[in-house]
């Protein structure tokens, strides 16, 4: 998919994203300040900022947080979000994730939350965040996981299908996403960009099939496949999702992994 059918889709829901409590009340957003431990002077990048609700956490603790997104709505949304809230330290700019417009050695911290499964081109997202961050900067990625393991053997491989399935499972109901990597990926993307991890630790977080499929004006036809995907899923898929069926209600699990690389004070990439 191209990141103008990203801009669409996501264009189309801005709305919907203000108000989603997974985005805007979800628990790795105090998390991630607690984490980070920002300090006044620092100056902040959002990537991918969606709603702005990662910027509005993080503004009250630092000198700046620059929010960016490439769909003109969202950041639309953020600046308004930010003015009812008085944070008159944050500014909204158009940049896409994989070619950010600022120079290098720029920002104390990087911060991207329930995005980068949407980058056609993770690799590239973590480098170029890695690039504009100052010696010493952390790296802070909050994004759901799926089941996998750079291990050999039946089970190592049995995780790995099973990320597959949940992959194709979240890209059914959203076009616009691309895969979610596992946390051994996500491991090996941060040293390869020069970042040690320093942090890592997952959430588990209940979805409401209803509003799950809602937020994004899923079809019926697709609403049904992907409620027989949930309930007839592969017992290691079962196992990772955890779906429940209360009388009309569905729910289930996604796991949300929280990750601070910190840049060496020398490139080391």
């Amino acid at each position: 998919m191209s990141k103008q059918q990203v801009q669409s889709i996501f264009g189309a829901s801005a709305d919907a994203y203000v108000t989603s409590k997974v985005h805007a009340k979800g628990a790795s957003l105090n998390r991630v300040v607690e984490l980070a431990a920002p300090q006044l002077h620092w100056r902040v990048l959002d990537i991918a900022t969606g709603a702005g609700h990662m910027a509005f956490s993080l503004a009250p603790y630092v000198q700046q947080v620059v929010a960016t997104d490439i769909t003109m709505q969202m950041l639309e949304r953020t600046a308004v979000g930010a003015q009812e809230r008085g944070l008159r330290n944050v500014i909204v700019e158009t940049a896409d994730a994989e070619n950010l417009p600022f120079p290098a050695a720029r920002f104390d911290l990087v911060t991207c939350r329930i995005a980068a499964h949407h980058f056609p081109d993770v690799d590239r997202f973590v480098a170029e965040a890695a690039r504009v961050l100052k010696p010493g900067g952390l790296l802070v990625v909050v994004d759901n996981v799926v089941p996998g393991s750079h291990l050999r053997g039946k089970k190592a491989a049995m995780q790995r299908e099973a990320g597959r399935y949940v992959n194709a499972f979240e890209k059914l109901r959203d076009p616009s996403h691309g895969r979610c990597l596992s946390l051994d990926e996500w491991a090996e993307q941060f040293r390869r960009a020069g970042l040690a991890l320093v942090h890592q630790e997952a959430l588990r977080k209940e979805m409401d099939f209803a509003s799950w499929t809602d937020r994004l004006h899923v079809a019926d036809a697709d609403r049904t496949r992907l409620r027989v995907m949930l309930l007839q899923a592969p017992t290691a898929v079962s196992e990772f999702l955890t779906p429940t069926h209360t009388g009309d209600r569905i729910a289930f699990y996604l796991t949300e992994a929280i990750l601070i690389g910190r840049l060496g004070t020398e490139d080391t990439r």
